[in-house]
């Protein structure tokens, strides 16, 4: 094989170069000339840009299924497999010559460049990476590489609905081209649909669509990458794989820049990109694409063209040749030889092919192209039946034919069973248009084409009802042109542009509504907000100047305008300034969007300062110094409320004139917390909450807005929920307390009941209800009716603020009260002095008796760590005991005598809670003295089990023991010593209602 390329010219580059707009004008300028393209959509283009040129006689149309023949036509625009084998034509150019190394057809273009020749002129059109192959295989031809007229760019990953209009988003099935088509049709308008099964008929109506500008997108294949010009600025790959007839294989940079450069046209630059579930190009292959840097072809697909037709053996094995020149390679087997290959084993088909032009008639047959995309077996069956009638009867049998015509003459059907039809016609078209296969050819080519021009109108209507919305592109078109939409908007804000009602307007945000018969009204977007953007101007006005009456924060955190949602809430730096989000769509911009978010930051910051005035007030404080100043700065971090304890140290190190400066914006010294009682209403604690929830991702959490509507209907104690997020509680204004929580205000009111009981002293004044010893006190109703609770919740509310029970019998606690009241004046006054070592013990922690410090909580929580907000309280050693024992029926009911929690109730729960199990309860009934006596001597026996044998003295020896206790107990506290120094007296506020009382006090003394 002796190859030459002396007359050979190669035209190569990368897309958009011109290359068939050169050829054209090359063509022409000859009196003849032959030009095969790649696609026969190509060629129908080129067909018709030729007849512009020089008329419709002079130019032929020749492809598989199609042939447009006038007599004596100078000029023929074929596909590259209807091109002759052989041509006296001046000129002939083949373009796209890089695909002679596809594995399906490229032994058909090795085959033409060469062979083909023009007796003037040959040009071979393709990219660059055929140049070193060519200059091998054909020495001495001329290579002109020609630049890219524009930049191509690499523009990312966008979403399909976010893609910018005039794009071609490209897939590699029909399936998969329908999806995404019918995704644009809902979300955009419409988009027209090109595939290479589609019949030129169909093909040009859709891209009429797209051209046109009646939709701004178009989902194709990657057939728009052989040379078709169109308007595209930018390409989209929705996928990256395709199956090239043998495998599903991952496109090579080459075959991506051929598409990717549809994109652009002449001298404007285009992009491209990728979308759906298609992963980011790599920069390396996105420096490839742009720059054309791509692999050379180092080998083309080959067949011989020397077939012998002597056998049907013979044939098959002069197809089977390998090449005798270096970079060329034997093609897999195509369609055409696998149908032979079938063939060859129907024993009809082997009895009739016994001579060779029956054999070169049944390789002939094998050529048939399977536009049906079935089995190769179903083709071969096909071709089976076409040979017997050519070999019986010279010609197709036409009843046969007949019958196949009708059965895809129907134009009804969705899109699907019109394109297997139009699959079926165009197989009797081609077989029409094969010379000698029919009696009347002229009949049947007429015939077959007349019904695939109805079925492609017929396609054509079904691409364009399920993919295209008319009354979207007819906006959007008319939004292109800039003309002037007709936009209506409702008092309750419904949208209607040119009278279709388009969507629901609240605030600044448009929302689209489905529309009527099955059309999604999503893609007049576009029109629709450009229609609207003087109404965003007005309202944004008129939000500008609105007053705060108009505007509402509710519990979700949105910003509302008479109604609508206009921004919502964020967390920030500092909890009492959120951030503001603006809910508004892209059309509200520059002056305007910033006067809203401006007066939407306003409200946001007055409703606030408001609501939560004290809290404002004392985040603003300027005359608070040192440790006042850091308090209040705890205060307002923690949303207005402090857990006293927590701020024990800081609380004990404030002077009076601190205190005073503090209280002076409202701040309360409770006795177990530290609070701002305007704060525990329902609005400001509601938007306590919010704030909170903000800054905690806490909008989600359970119990988020489920206790403000408790606050507001008034009650005091609520049953707690385990499954709530905690904090809601006291951001609400309770106290978790185990089984209950209660409101911060009503234990304040609960610490001023128990204060007298156990400020009181034995003899010295009336004994208040409830008190017992000056040590100890019990429930009383006053304390239940306040606190909402049954005695069980008051054991476990008290137990939760650090308060300790011991129990003693109701006859033993009547009789004790019994004779405290009838206490002559000498036990008062001894009962007195110990009166006020008690009083002296438990309020050791608190600076003055206006702080309302609680010694239960001050004690406990420098013993020990204090427990978990409402974790349960350990029992005491009486409680314990009492479980352990069975109750006897007829004694009553036992009276709890509650007394602040010390150091030595949290050390004995260590090394001595043994002892305190084994027996000194009875001991500590009667008083704390005795507890720590018998806790030390192992106590008395438990109540209830007989003593040295003697049941019957039970009762009277304890009473005796009671009396024996109580007297060394007296005698143990007049002499005790108390090592701690006396407490220095510190001046006293005059604004303190405590001093204002003790004035009071001695006026009327006096």
């Amino acid at each position: 094989m002796i190859l030459s390329g002396r007359g050979v010219t190669a035209v190569l580059g990368p897309t958009n170069t011109g290359k068939t707009h050169y050829a054209i004008e090359r063509m022409v300028a000859h009196d003849s000339g032959v030009i095969g393209l790649p696609l026969r959509l190509l060629a129908r283009e080129v067909y018709t840009r030729l007849v512009e040129k020089v008329g419709h006689h002079n130019v032929a149309l020749i492809t598989g299924e199609e042939k447009i023949a006038p007599h004596r036509a100078r000029y023929s625009v074929c596909t590259v497999e209807a091109m002759p084998r052989e041509t006296t034509a001046s000129f002939v150019a083949i373009d796209e010559v890089q695909l002679a190394g596809d594995l399906e057809r490229g032994h058909i273009f090795t085959d033409r460049l060469l062979h083909l020749r023009g007796r003037g002129e040959t040009l071979l059109l393709g990219a660059a990476t055929m140049r070193p192959i060519l200059e091998h295989l054909l020495p001495g031809i001329t290579v002109v590489e020609r630049p890219r007229m524009s930049q191509l760019l690499y523009a990312g990953s966008k979403k399909i609905t976010r893609l910018p209009h005039r794009t071609a988003i490209v897939a590699f099935s029909a399936d998969e081209v329908y999806a995404i088509a019918e995704l644009i049709r809902r979300q955009r308008g419409g988009a027209a649909v090109v595939l290479g099964a589609l019949s030129p008929r169909t093909r040009n109506a859709q891209v009429a669509l797209y051209q046109e500008g009646d939709v701004d997108y178009l989902v194709a294949t990657d057939a728009i990458g052989m040379g078709l010009n169109l308007d595209v600025d930018h390409v989209a790959f929705a996928q990256d794989r395709k199956f090239d007839g043998y495998q599903y294989r991952n496109l090579n940079p080459a075959e991506l820049a051929q598409v990717a450069g549809r994109a652009g046209r002449h001298i404007r630059d285009g992009t491209f990109g990728v979308t759906g579930r298609v992963d980011p190009f790599e920069d390396e292959l996105v420096h490839r694409i742009e720059s054309h840097e791509f692999d050379p072809v180092r080998v083309l697909q080959w067949r011989s063209k020397a077939v012998d037709y002597s056998s049907l053996k013979a044939l098959k094995h002069s197809l089977e040749a390998a090449p005798a020149v270096s970079g060329l390679t034997r093609a897999l087997p195509a369609v055409d030889q696998q149908a032979l290959e079938h063939l060859a084993r129907y024993p009809e088909v082997v009895d009739v092919a016994t001579t060779s032009e029956r054999v070169e008639k049944l390789w002939d047959a094998c050529a048939l192209p399977d536009y049906r995309r079935i089995t190769p077996a179903q083709h071969a069956d096909l071709i089976s039946s076409i040979y017997a009638d050519l070999v019986r009867h010279g010609t197709v049998n036409e009843d046969f034919m007949a019958e196949q015509v009708r059965r895809a003459d129907h134009t009804d059907g969705e899109i699907d069973t019109l394109s297997a039809r139009i699959a079926q016609i165009r197989t009797w078209t081609y077989v029409s248009n094969r010379p000698g296969w029919l009696a009347d050819p002229t009949h049947w080519q007429e015939k077959t084409r007349e019904i695939e021009d109805r079925l492609s109108d017929a396609l054509h209507e079904r691409l364009t009802k399920r993919f295209v919305d008319r009354r979207t592109s007819v906006l959007m078109k008319r939004l292109r042109e800039n003309a002037m939409l007709e936009a209506e908007i409702s008092v309750n804000g419904d949208v209607f542009v040119e009278g279709h009602h388009v969507g629901q307007l609240a605030g600044f945000r448009f929302t689209l509504v489905a529309g009527s018969e099955g059309t999604d009204a999503k893609a007049v977007q576009g029109a629709a907000q450009k229609a609207l953007a003087l109404e965003f101007e007005a309202r944004a006005a008129r939000l500008h100047a609105a007053g705060n009456n108009d505007l509402a924060l509710s519990s979700d955190g949105l910003v509302r305008w008479l109604g609508d949602p206009v921004a919502r809430l964020a967390a920030s730096d500092h909890v009492m300034r959120p951030r503001v989000i603006l809910l508004a769509d892209e059309q509200l911009q520059a002056n305007a969007r910033d006067h809203v978010v401006a007066r939407i930051e306003r409200f946001v910051n007055h409703h606030i300062s408001t609501v939560l005035k004290p809290l404002d007030d004392i985040s603003r404080a300027e005359d608070l110094e040192g440790l006042a100043k850091g308090l209040a700065f705890q205060l307002v971090e923690n949303l207005g409320v402090l857990f006293r304890r927590d701020v024990a140290d800081e609380v004990k190190s404030l002077d009076q004139e601190s205190r005073a400066s503090i209280r002076k914006y409202g701040v309360r010294f409770g006795a177990y917390h530290i609070f701002l009682p305007a704060l525990l209403k329902p609005a400001p604690a509601e938007l306590i909450t919010l704030l909170w929830a903000l800054k905690n991702d806490g909008l989600d959490k359970p119990g988020y807005g489920e206790l403000i509507p408790m606050l507001a209907a008034g009650r005091t104690s609520v049953v707690t929920d385990p499954s709530f997020e905690r904090t809601f509680y006291k951001l609400a204004g309770f106290r978790y307390l185990g089984k209950r929580a209660v409101r911060i205000d009503i234990l304040e009111r609960l610490a001023d009941l128990i204060r007298p009981l156990l400020q009181w002293k034995p003899g010295a004044t009336p004994r208040p209800d409830g008190a017992y010893d000056g040590r100890r006190f019990t429930a009383t109703t006053s304390m239940l009716s306040i606190l909402g609770a049954t005695p069980d919740d008051m054991e476990e509310i008290l137990k939760g603020l650090g308060y300790r029970a011991d129990s003693v019998t109701a006859e033993e606690a009547a009789a004790f009260l019994a004779k405290q009241d009838g206490t002559p004046a000498e036990a008062a006054a001894t009962d007195e002095a110990a009166g006020e070592q008690v009083e002296a013990d438990a309020d050791a922690e608190a600076e003055s008796a206006e702080d309302n410090a609680a010694p239960a909580e001050a004690v406990s929580a420098e013993a020990t760590p204090a427990p978990p907000e409402g974790a349960p309280v350990e029992a005491t050693s009486d409680e314990s005991a009492a479980a352990a024992q069975p109750e006897e029926a007829a004694e009553p009911k036992p009276v709890l005598l509650w007394r602040p929690g010390t150091r030595q109730d949290n050390q004995r729960g260590g090394h001595q809670g043994e002892q305190r199990r084994g027996g000194q309860r009875q001991g500590e009934r009667h008083g704390q003295g005795e507890a720590r006596e018998g806790g030390r001597k192992g106590g008395a026996p438990a109540r209830g089990k007989p003593q040295d044998g003697k049941p019957g003295g039970q009762r009277k020896e304890r009473q005796d023991r009671h009396e024996r206790h109580e007297r060394h107990d007296r005698s143990d506290r007049a002499g005790k010593f108390d090592s701690r120094p006396p407490r220095k007296e510190k001046p006293i506020d005059p604004d303190s209602p405590f001093a204002k009382l003790a004035a009071l006090k001695e006026q009327l003394k006096k």
